[in-house]
């Protein structure tokens, strides 16, 4: 049914994540298309992605893209390292004729930005485990050597609002000092997540080793594929962002805000009861 559908600049541009990293590319694609409405969904009931099985990943996706659909986007990002490396191939054959931009690890720019020829990429355990990264690994490493360390806890603090402090710092340790040990003087960020906790990563390794991530790149991407197809907004109006979650929206809600420093309200879908109702008619 999505071949057919008749897509309009107009229309909102959906962005999903298993939770609130998304809103981190969320950010970018604020800066850089600020007259875009955009459909924001939250899988906070099912977040953390990066613990689940794939085929569960697959399953959500495909259910949270309808949605957006259903809603009207006129194209989807995929704001989710983890969802993406899983089922963005899946979700690309489900949804014919729609656009899903999706995100990796910026392997590539860390390998041409490292002096040392040591690079570190920090992920959940999913992507890390994941033939994407490895994939990206073998074809941009060039000789130098990627690092990579599963993370855990690090997505919970991002959810919890906990940005700084003593629990981020006894979280870092553990991931960062064995990067530092090898000598990487580049870290990836590969997890929409994580740059919410830059200012303590960046704080922690010191400013011999940069710290990037993919949020430019994708928003760039965004831009460039909503441009292609002639789906981008023209006017300079701003654009309106109505956030959604799988989730408690009163106690999602007020982290939300603070992380995109922007007003905006959040409601609860429950996306497999919204989708199944959908789905009767």
């Amino acid at each position: 049914m999505e071949t057919g559908r008749i897509l309009d600049r107009r229309h909102p541009l959906g962005v999903f994540d298993s939770g609130l990293g998304g809103l981190s590319v969320l950010r970018e694609i604020r800066l850089m298309m600020p007259a875009e409405d955009v459909l924001y969904y939250a899988d906070n009931a099912f977040c953390p992605y990066g613990l689940r099985d794939p085929r569960e990943i697959r399953e959500r996706t495909v259910l949270i893209s309808r949605l957006l659909l259903e809603q009207g986007a006129k194209a989807i990002v995929v704001a989710c390292n983890t969802a993406s490396a899983m089922a963005i191939e899946h979700l690309r054959e489900i949804f014919p004729g729609i656009a899903f931009v999706g995100l990796e690890p910026a392997v590539k720019p860390a390998v041409k930005l490292t002096r040392s020829r040591r690079v570190g990429v920090l992920a959940t355990p999913r992507t890390v485990a994941g033939e994407r990264l490895r994939w990206l690994i073998e074809t941009h490493a060039n000789g130098v050597e990627v690092r990579t360390v599963a993370a855990t806890g690090l997505v919970e603090l991002v959810e919890a609002g906990v940005l700084s402090g003593e629990a981020v710092t006894e979280a870092l340790g553990p991931l960062l000092d064995p990067m530092l040990e090898a000598g990487v003087d580049v870290i990836v960020l590969g997890c929409t997540h994580y740059p919410f906790l830059r200012a303590e990563i960046e704080a922690y390794v010191g400013s011999d080793v940069a710290v990037i991530d993919s949020g430019v790149a994708i928003a760039r991407r965004t831009l460039a594929v909503l441009s292609r197809f002639d789906l981008d907004r023209e006017h300079q109006a701003a654009g309106w962002l109505r956030l959604m979650t799988s989730d408690d929206a009163e106690t999602v809600g007020p982290i939300a805000r603070m992380l995109m420093t922007e007003d905006a309200s959040m409601e609860s879908v429950p996306v497999d009861v919204v989708v199944a109702v959908a789905d009767r008619r």
